[in-house]
């Protein structure tokens, strides 16, 4: 039988969709199910930072919750399905193929390949989710801004789309998304003084500097600026770059995979928190109050 790479639908806000089934493998008291097209935004497997959807999978004859979404890779000569960290290969890897893979329980399932299955993602949830994702792009061009300010010794090579030193691209550590919700952690090392953070000064002001953010989050809501994702392809494995006009002289453009809101009128309000974790630690807490708007 032949794969394609998954053409996926969550960057147009389609929440509902019929799609063939390519391929269904039992994996211990779960089934993966790869179908041709989903609405469903699945966990990366490179950078967990963005959850699975939650959603169902419905036959002619049932509906099963979907109780995880993982990114898969076929390989074309064997038709072997690998999941998540098992994955061998990078994207684009000629002879391989990568999926979505939704996630059921294996009970009382029956699903065929090359059956039409309507897949239907929990689209409060998704949206829950795109709002944490979009603020917490939106706290740390804010976070890179106010330390441009005053906070570095010299110019540090890497740069924001705004043209800031990046901070957030140096240091964090690990990011991950919430409903309505963000937390990155920075590291705050040796190295990073060595580019020409003032660090020390950095964990003495971090009161204000998390005023500031804040201060900036709202002058930036007040814009009303529409976001966009573009995108270079209709499949998983095809580049994505959230976009949003802040009015900061260059287009914010961040490569991103996840889903995310279409405009700053779905934020009532932002509200960074800066806490310090350690000697060499710090985390941001990024929270949304979120309006009816979507």
């Amino acid at each position: 039988m032949s794969y394609t790479p998954t053409q996926i639908t969550f960057t147009q806000a389609i929440f509902s969709l019929s799609s063939p089934v390519q391929k269904i493998q039992l994996q211990g008291d779960q089934l993966y199910v790869v179908t041709a097209r989903t609405p469903f935004h699945p966990v990366s497997h490179i950078w967990p930072d963005h959850p699975a959807d939650r959603g169902t999978l419905s036959t002619a004859q049932a509906s099963y919750a979907v109780t995880d979404c993982q990114v898969g890779a076929i390989e074309l000569a064997s038709g072997e399905l690998y999941v998540g960290q098992a994955i061998p290969v990078k994207r684009d890897e000629p002879g391989w193929v990568f999926v979505v893979v939704h996630v059921i329980e294996a009970s009382d399932s029956i699903v065929s390949v090359g059956e039409d299955v309507v897949l239907s993602v929990d689209e409060e949830y998704q949206h829950s989710l795109s709002r944490g994702h979009s603020a917490g792009h939106l706290a740390y061009l804010a976070l890179n801004k106010v330390l441009a300010a005053g906070y570095w010794r010299k110019d540090a090579e890497r740069k924001d789309p705004h043209g800031h030193c990046d901070f957030n691209s140096y240091a964090q550590v690990t990011s991950f998304v919430d409903q309505d919700s963000c937390l990155d952690t920075y590291r705050l090392g040796k190295t990073l003084r060595k580019r020409g953070l003032n660090s020390d000064n950095m964990l003495l002001d971090l009161a204000e500097i998390e005023n500031k953010v804040n201060q900036q989050l709202a002058n930036w809501l007040a814009i009303e600026a529409q976001i966009t994702m573009r995108c270079e392809g209709e499949h998983l494995t095809d580049s994505r770059y959230w976009q949003c006009d802040l009015q900061e002289g260059n287009l914010a453009v961040i490569p991103c995979g996840g889903t995310h809101s279409a405009s700053l009128t779905e934020f009532s309000s932002l509200q960074v928190r800066l806490t310090q974790r350690d000697e060499q630690h710090i985390e941001m807490h990024t929270r949304v109050n979120h309006t009816s708007e979507q």
